[in-house]
Parts: C-alpha cells; sequence; structure tokens
C-alpha cells in the first residue's frame, strides 16, 4: 500500500528500467514488464479485431491532446484532437433585444485535428487473425495493439504523456530488420504540410474557421520518428510522408498546439508551431523508456487513488474467460451480470476525466476530447442544463479533485462575460449563464426554441460545484479566493432575478424545465411559465451555499447575506402534484412526455441536497413515484443521473436496474434502435456518443456505496446485497474532507476505515442500517471501525489500513 495524493490503494507495480543502457534492451525489459502487469489486472478493454467505427476505438489523452486508435494492420489511424480547436472568435454575449434574437446567435464547434496514417507493406495483409490483440489498459493508461505475420510479432504501444505533453507510439517486431511502414499527417481543416527531413519530423499547419473579416484559431502539429541505432533507414515519399525501412523499433513523438489564449483574446501572439518546436526541444533529452516512467508516475498518482472490488463467484470467472473481448462482456452482462465489468466501468470513468480533464486544460466537452467529425453531433459543446456538470460528478466522489479546475476556470471566464449579459439583457447585477456555451465562454441564450434555449440558470448550477468542492477538501483559501467571489455574483444576479409574485413568494418568470414542454391550459404545448422546480430547486442550493460559506469567511453580516437570508425565506416550496409525483413547474399541467429524459425536478435530490431521506420523507416519497413515472428508459446520462436519485433515495434495486440498463451493447450500425447503452469501447451512447453517462456512471456508484453531508456518513446506503455480497472499496471521498475505505461481507457490512490528511474532520455522525454513532476525526489519524461503527484501531496516517 502506498499513500497517492491523499488517498490510498495499491503499490505501482510497474518497474521501468532508467539506465542509460542501449535503448533496444531498454524497451525488450520494458515489453516484458508490461507483459507481466497486464497479466496482473482486469482492468483491460479488449478487442479481438481492428475498429470499424469511431465508437470501436481506443481513446487516449492527457487532458488537452486526445487520441482515437482505430488498430488497423495493414493501415493503422490514430485521430488526433487538441482541447481549444473550436471554430470562431471572442464574440459580444449581449443583447438589448433578448431573448428576441435567438436565431442571430452564432453557431460554434469544436474541430478535430486530423489523422496519423501509418501504412504498411502488403504482407501485413496475410496476419494471423488469431494472434490480433488491441487493448487500453487502465493501470497504464496504454493503447496495445499485436499480432503476428508468419513467424514475426508485430507490436505497437501508444500514450498521451500529461508532464510532456506528447502523444508517443512505439512500433517494434521480434525480429530484426523486420519493421518498415510509412507514415503521414492529414486534416479535414484547411491546413499545408512540410517535412523536414534533416530532423525525420513531419509538420501541418491548420487553421479553424474565424468570421468574415478575422482568422479564426492556427494549429500546428509536429510528428518525430526516432529509429533504431544502426539498423533501418527514414526517406521521404510523396512530398510530406517519411518512409521507414527495415529497422527494429521506431518511436514516434506527436505534439499539437494551438493560438488559442484566452476566450477574450481576439489578437493572440502565440505561435503554434513555435510552441510545438519548444516542446519537441524539451522532451528529446528523454529516452522512450523515461517518457514512459513520467507518464506512469502522474497518472497513477491520480488513478491508484481508487480501488473497487466486487464479487466474483466462480461460474463469472468461467464464463469471463470464455468471452474473448470487452464488447460480449458488455452484450452477456445482461444475463451473467459480472461485477467485474462493473469495476471496470467504475474505473474507466475515472480513466476519461483523467485523460479529457487536467489543471491548466479546457473543459471536458459533450465528447470529452475525443471528436472525429467537422460538425459534431450538437457542435461538442458544454452544454450547462446538466452534460457539463455530469461529466464532474466523479471528481470529488472518486478521489481526483485536480480534474475539476478546469471547470472552475471555465466558472471564472463564464462569470466575466456573463455580467456583462445580466447587465445588458437583464438590467441585473451579477452573473448569467445559460444552457450551451463555447470556447469562447458565451453566456447569452442560445439559437432555437425557448424550451432549450432560454434558461438562465446553468451558470447557477455550475456555482454548486464550488461549495462541493469545499465540503470535500476543507479548502478555505479555495472558498475565499475562488469560489465565495463566483457565488457572490451568482447570488446578485439571482437576487435581481426573483420578483414577487402571487402568495408573497418570489419567483423565477419567464421559466423553463430544461428541454421539456407542458400542456398550457388552451390545450396547446408550451414550455415558458413561472417559477419551474428546478429553477427554484437552483437558486435555494445557491442560496444555502452562499450563506454557509459567509459563515466560513466570517461573512455573515455582509448586506448581500442578509438579502438572501431574506430572499430565501420567501422562495417557493417544493409542491406535490395530485397523482403523488413531485411538480415540474408552479402549477401541475399535464405533462405529454412523462418518460422524458431530463429529470430537472429532481434536482434538490441529487445533486442537490435539499431533499433529504431523513428530513423530507413526504418529498422523497413523491421524488420515488416521480422516477417510477420517468420510467428506465432513456440516454445514457439520463439512465446515470436516475441510478444516483435512487441510490440518494437509499433504493438499492431500483439503483442496480439503472447500473444494468446502461450495461448494454449498442450496434453503432444500428444506433438509432437504441436509447442509452454503451458501444464497444465503453463509451456512453446517447445515442450518439455521448461522454457524460461515463462519468456519472462511477459518480453514481460511489454514491451506492458512501453518502455524505459536511456532517454526516453513511456507509453502503444503496449497496445491492444480493448483486455485490461481498466486497471492498478504497480511497473514495466524502464531504468533511475525509477518505473512506469499506469492506463488507455476506451482503453487510464488515470493516471500514476513515483519515482526513490536513484537517480536522467536521464530519460528526456515522451511519449504518440505521445505527448511528458519533465520530471526532482528528487530522492524519486513521480509524478503524467494525461492522457495529466501534472504533477497533487508530493509528498514524502513514500506518494505512490493509483489509
Amino acid at each position: 500500500m502506498r499513500e497517492g495524493g491523499d488517498a490510498v490503494v495499491r503499490e505501482c507495480i510497474i518497474g521501468c528500467n532508467n539506465n542509460k543502457e542501449e535503448e533496444e534492451e531498454e524497451e525488450e525489459e520494458e515489453e516484458e514488464e508490461e507483459e507481466e502487469e497486464e497479466d496482473s489486472s482486469n482492468l483491460k478493454l479488449i478487442f479481438d479485431g481492428p475498429a470499424n467505427y469511431f465508437t470501436d476505438a481506443i481513446p487516449i489523452g492527457n487532458g488537452r491532446l486526445g487520441a482515437m486508435v482505430w488498430g488497423g494492420v495493414e493501415s493503422e489511424t490514430l485521430q488526433l484532437n487538441e482541447d481549444t480547436l473550436w471554430t470562431g472568435i471572442p464574440g459580444d454575449y449581449t443583447n438589448p433585444n433578448a431573448p428576441q434574437a435567438l436565431q442571430l446567435v452564432r453557431k460554434l464547434v469544436y474541430q478535430l485535428v486530423g489523422d496519423l496514417k501509418l501504412d504498411f507493406d502488403d504482407s501485413h495483409l496475410n496476419y494471423a487473425q488469431q494472434t490480433y490483440l488491441r487493448q487500453l489498459h487502465l493501470e497504464t493508461a496504454t493503447a496495445t495493439v499485436k499480432y503476428s505475420v508468419g513467424d514475426v510479432q508485430f507490436t505497437r504501444h501508444h500514450f498521451a504523456s500529461n508532464p510532456d505533453q506528447v502523444i508517443v507510439t512505439k512500433l517494434s517486431a521480434s525480429k530484426p530488420a523486420s519493421l518498415s511502414f510509412t507514415v503521414s499527417l492529414d486534416s479535414k481543416l484547411n491546413h499545408k504540410l512540410e517535412v523536414v527531413s534533416a530532423k525525420n519530423q513531419i509538420i501541418l499547419k491548420g487553421t479553424c474557421s474565424g468570421n468574415d473579416t478575422v482568422q479564426g484559431i492556427h494549429f500546428s502539429a509536429i510528428l518525430q520518428i526516432q529509429i533504431s541505432s544502426g539498423k533501418g533507414s527514414v526517406s521521404v515519399v510523396d512530398e510530406n510522408k517519411l518512409k521507414v525501412q527495415l529497422c527494429d523499433w521506431a518511436i514516434l513523438r506527436l505534439v499539437v498546439s494551438s493560438s488559442f489564449d484566452t476566450p477574450f483574446t481576439l489578437d493572440s501572439k502565440k505561435d503554434a508551431t513555435s510552441e510545438c518546436l519548444n516542446v519537441m526541444k524539451s522532451i528529446e533529452k528523454f529516452s522512450y523508456s523515461e517518457l514512459y516512467a513520467r507518464h506512469l508516475d502522474d497518472y497513477q498518482n491520480l488513478f491508484h487513488r481508487v480501488y473497487l472490488q466486487l464479487s466474483k463467484s466462480e461460474n463469472i470467472r468461467r464464463i469471463k474467460k470464455q468471452i474473448s473481448s470487452t464488447a460480449e462482456r458488455v452484450k452477456s452482462f445482461q444475463i451473467d451480470e459480472d461485477p467485474s465489468m462493473v469495476e471496470l466501468l467504475f474505473q474507466y470513468g475515472r480513466y476519461l476525466l483523467i485523460s479529457s480533464s487536467r489543471p491548466g486544460t479546457q473543459v471536458s466537452n459533450l465528447q470529452g476530447i475525443w471528436n472525429e467529425k467537422v460538425w459534431p453531433a450538437w457542435d461538442g459543446a458544454p452544454h450547462l442544463n446538466i452534460n457539463l456538470q455530469m461529466n464532474y460528478w466523479p471528481s470529488l466522489s472518486c478521489n481526483l479533485k485536480e480534474c475539476q479546475e478546469p471547470l472552475f476556470d471555465f466558472t471564472s471566464s463564464l462569470s466575466l462575460n456573463g455580467s456583462k449579459t445580466a447587465k445588458v439583457n437583464y438590467e441585473a447585477n451579477g452573473w448569467v449563464a445559460h444552457q450551451v456555451t463555447d470556447i469562447w465562454a458565451k453566456t447569452s441564450p442560445d439559437r432555437g426554441q425557448a424550451v432549450w434555449a432560454f434558461w438562465p440558470m446553468g451558470g447557477a448550477w455550475l456555482c454548486t460545484h464550488l461549495w462541493e468542492h469545499y465540503t470535500y477538501t476543507m479548502d478555505r483559501v479555495f472558498l475565499e479566493n475562488k469560489a465565495y467571489p463566483l457565488l457572490e455574483g451568482c447570488s446578485k444576479f439571482l437576487l435581481d432575478w426573483l420578483i414577487e409574485g402571487p402568495g408573497g413568494y418570489l419567483e423565477t418568470n419567464p421559466s423553463t424545465s430544461p428541454e421539456h414542454m407542458f400542456i398550457a391550459p388552451d390545450g396547446k404545448p408550451a414550455s415558458v411559465s413561472y417559477s419551474t422546480t428546478m429553477d427554484i430547486s437552483i437558486i435555494k442550493e445557491v442560496f444555502n451555499e452562499t450563506i454557509s460559506a459567509a459563515q466560513v469567511l466570517g461573512k455573515s453580516n455582509d448586506d448581500l447575506i442578509l438579502k438572501v437570508l431574506n430572499a430565501q425565506s420567501k422562495l417557493p416550496p417544493t409542491r406535490i402534484a395530485r397523482d403523488g409525483s413531485i411538480m415540474e413547474w408552479a402549477k401541475d399541467f399535464e405533462d405529454p412526455d412523462p418518460h422524458h429524459r431530463h429529470v430537472s425536478h429532481l434536482f434538490g435530490l441529487f445533486p442537490g441536497h435539499t431533499i433529504t431521506v431523513e428530513k423530507m420523507p413526504d418529498l422523497c416519497k413523491a421524488a420515488e413515484y416521480t422516477l417510477y413515472k420517468r420510467g428506465e428508459e432513456g440516454p445514457g446520462w439520463s439512465t446515470t443521473w436516475k441510478g444516483a436519485l435512487w441510490a440518494r433515495l437509499h433504493n438499492s434495486e431500483h439503483a442496480y436496474r439503472m447500473v444494468k440498463r446502461l450495461i448494454t451493447l449498442v450496434d453503432p450500425a444500428h444506433e438509432a434502435d437504441f436509447e442509452g447503452g454503451l458501444y464497444s469501447n465503453l463509451f456512453a451512447a446517447h445515442p450518439p456518443f455521448q461522454i457524460d453517462a461515463n462519468f456519472g456512471f462511477p459518480a453514481a456508484v460511489a454514491e451506492m456505496l458512501v453518502q455524505s453531508t459536511v456532517k454526516d456518513l453513511y456507509l453502503l446506503p444503496a449497496l445491492p446485497q444480493d448483486k455485490w455480497p461481498n466486497g471492498c472499496v478504497k480511497g473514495l471521498k466524502a464531504r468533511g474532507g475525509v477518505t473512506v475505505n469499506i469492506c463488507w461481507k455476506q451482503g453487510g457490512l464488515h470493516e471500514f476505515s476513515i483519515w482526513s490528511k490536513e484537517h480536522n474532520s467536521t464530519i460528526q455522525r456515522l451511519h449504518y442500517r440505521g445505527n448511528v454513532v458519533s465520530a471526532n476525526i482528528s487530522a492524519r489519524r486513521v480509524y478503524t471501525f467494525n461492522r457495529s461503527l466501534k472504533c477497533v484501531k487508530t493509528s498514524t496516517l502513514t500506518q494505512l489500513p490493509s483489509f
């Protein structure tokens, strides 16, 4: 066991040779170590053939750069992405005539860099299909392709390094002088190519579209080749390709940069090509082994923080051995319900977040960072009415707090543009953001109909993540310098947005429930009313959090807080409809689509905290009926949201039903026939591919195992005892700044440990199946409890529990 960040899981089992012997010997030793580790872990996505569709390919990423590895034999493709490649330029997100001008809003989209292509000679057409293996190893964030042609085995390893900002590919053959191929770069965007033969480099320079008068973002990609010493050759062919012949191995290093500076910079001075050359120069001193070791150290510091093991029966082990690919495992889950498939999908979500969102990058968008199209679905844009928020749900509970930093940076950018939108569009103080945004931090209403375009609560929902970050980390500096100014500005807007309505309540008007319609009294479909339940729920959450933050910071007597307290007391209550469900609108309108994908009116239950099992049993009963009424059908993100909602209700049966529902194999050739589910590479389906459910899934599973407030910790609140009777989770985070390890046997708690690394925890009570005990968790002490919640051991943080 070792301490990784502020949690403890398993000792890294990778060894990397860092001495300065011949590089060929280093690589042979490293490959042996990789193979040994591959046998030690179930956390692998396995494919028995090359990809036929984008959603068959393997995603790798370092937060900023992404690639999809298709694994072709005679022709390999890596589709490349960089997170700042967007169309457009900084915009003016104000309109004194809003919302009449909704149709004039610009359409901006997330772009792709292009393709790295590897072409092999015709002998590879005769590869032995039974020898083919393509896999993603989550333990090492490495994609591998292997196959044999005759008596020669060919191997490719791909990884995206965050510390060195490079995508690295190593190609090798089991026999000397057997590796030959041609490599090229291409792009669907406007671009030009050049080859620097003296450095074995290909340089691609391209441009995204801007507007009629200003060019868009410039970008560059540089590919550099290194081959085995004294064996083989590299030459230029077809003017802009490099041909490698008769070598033992080859190392490809790819760097990408763009001219994007900030969302507000119109005339960027950044030179993308110079940036690439500087990065390439900085990593030339590292061998492949050193690059790989640096990549592993960085990645595993995050990934190894959480360990999950669920029950496995001998029957499941036997079935699993007969299954050749991850796709077959997904397909068989409806029958065998293999818990290790849940483990894999849980950790895959964490892998994707690490790979698509790191400090200093852009936020993980609707597709993370992986996009194959010039015009991606829904523009690949961050959507603020569930999707962007869900992308970051696992960042706290699943111990990846650093991965959430881009969300806070982006929220700060939104607040700058949003203050202008609030002032001009609404004559309000503070700041506002609506449903859809982009890299330029768009805060105005989106184009199209009000049912999805007009919803000024996007920024407010984002602000709830700020307080959540504080409750999980107890980072007062973050609260004071980053969170509170944004909460303060958001609360100012909400105070001005609220108006006094009938009965003395403060109301929002106009108001919509995201993307959902109702039947108006005249019998016609409508979307705009006043004070939708989600509006009021989000406002309650923001006001509660602003007040709580002010208490921590000694600002409770500030004029703003007094105004918030006054307004808080006048907000309408959450209402129950005639049929016993939670009302979605201020009036009990008829719902023309009772199985609608959004469950916005349950925000107060999850991710909010204004509806709780302990304090509001009547509303929880209504919420439960609401979920029954909504049904289980829906896109992937809807499924995982419902799973988290059922978990909050401590309903393990239905929470697990949502887990099972998501693990359904989607055929990309007929994806329109599906709702939700998973593709063969475990990307989640709306359909089409939309990554939010991949992040919602680990958050929902974590919610089944641990729930918390700043004072209370709930153990195994929604554990499906018959499905996962035995198991262990280590490294989950909870509010109050604590880390939790739990083991259970025969469906019941066996033992758990809890600790806080830097602060005395605010946790005061521990809960398990109605049993409640007091707790006093001091910093840097590990407390171990038995099934009766009796503390049986305390130790210093360096002496870690190993059950």
